[in-house]
Formats: structure tokens, sequence, C-alpha cells
């Protein structure tokens, strides 16, 4: 089994899910895709999780992203899972969820740790760019709920950070001032960042965020 890095290509695979079966390539189309595990169904922690995704999906919508669950369950225990998520977390799930019972789409994504758990997923998080490239890995531990507003937070820096040659410090949220990278050089600053900059140091300079009007 290799390791997946940022940078490569997400393994491609086929899976059933609670939305029928799936290519996973060819279901994100050109979508950016999160790719999310949970350690079994009718747990307490992975309920609130898929709930909160669930209240989440305008948001992850109104960026371009395509989400997904997975866990070594089968679909019937997911059905049956959904309709205590939507009742205890008062939303519906709008999501597929993967039914990985041979641990196929685990193996190969790397999400079963035999030091934490040889049977059960660990809480893993792949978000995938449109060109199908890993761009963020977390793993959390079985006993620790994800936060999904930092999720909604990198995705907002990485799709700015594609698109124009700034970097986002420590905290940044979406409307804070951006780094300006190390490759541009002062007398090309004002072309690419008209809004104007500020030298702290020669290596951070601060900008705008250049995507807003």
């Amino acid at each position: 089994m290799s390791t997946i890095r940022l940078g490569d290509i997400a393994p491609n695979f086929t899976a059933e899910t609670t939305e029928g079966k799936i290519d996973f390539h060819n279901w994100l189309g050109d979508s950016w895709g999160v790719l999310f595990s949970h350690p079994a169904d009718y747990t307490p922690v992975c309920t609130t999780e898929l709930g909160a995704v669930a209240n989440y999906k305008a948001e992850f919508d109104k960026r371009n992203v395509k989400v997904i669950a997975l866990s070594v369950d089968g679909i019937t225990s997911h059905k049956g899972w959904i309709k205590d998520i939507n009742e205890t977390q008062k939303t519906t799930v709008n999501f597929p969820i993967i039914a990985d019972e041979d641990r196929k789409v685990a193996t190969l994504y790397d999400m079963i740790h035999p030091n934490a758990d040889d049977k059960m997923t660990v809480r893993s998080i792949f978000l995938i760019g449109p060109d199908k490239k890993v761009k963020l890995m977390i793993t959390y531990p079985a006993s620790t709920g994800r936060n999904f507003d930092e999720l909604l937070r990198v995705i907002d820096s990485l799709q700015l950070t594609a698109y124009h040659k700034v970097a986002t410090p420590a905290n940044w949220k979406a409307g804070d001032d951006c780094v300006i990278v190390p490759a541009v050089k002062n007398e090309d600053i004002p072309s690419l960042f008209p809004k104007g900059y500020t030298e702290i140091k020669p290596y951070l300079r601060m900008t705008p965020q250049p995507n807003l009007k």
C-alpha cells in the first residue's frame, strides 16, 4: 500500500453509496471534492459530524465542492443511520455515504491505522481539486470530532491561492489581508495587486484579498 502525499492524483475507485454506484473521478467531474471517513455507523461523534456536513451543504455548494462520506458498514446500515442523523441533528443528509464493507477504499486511502483500530477507519479528510490532485489531508483520532468551519477556511484559502500569487497567514479567514508570495518582485506588485500593499519586512508583504471587490 503506497502512501498518499499532497499533490498526488487521488486514487480512483468505484463504490456503492447511499445514492447509487459511483466512479469517484467521474462523480467529481470539474468540482472540488471532500472525501471523509468515519469509524462506524451509529456512533455518537459521527452522528454529529454527518449532521454538521449536511447543514453546511449550501456552503460547500457555494464553493463548488462535492462531499462524500465513507465507513466500512453497509448500505442498509447507512440508510437506517441516516434516519437517526436527520432526527437528532435536525437536518436532512444530502450527500452520498460510501459502503466500504470490503475496506477497498479505506485501504486505498490508508484510512485504517492498526495501532489505533485494526477494523474501523480513522477520521480522515481528503480535499481534492478539480485536477484530481490531493490538496489537503487531515487525520483526527476517533474520539475527536472534526471542525468543518476550519475545512471551509482551508478551502477558501486553497481556492484563492490557486489563482492569485498570495498565501494566507496564520488564522486567516476570508476577507483578511494576504501575504504576497516571495517570488513576486516589488516592481511587479502594482500590476498584480492594484489595491496596494504594506511591506513589514522585505520578505513579508501584505495586501488586501485580491479577489474581493
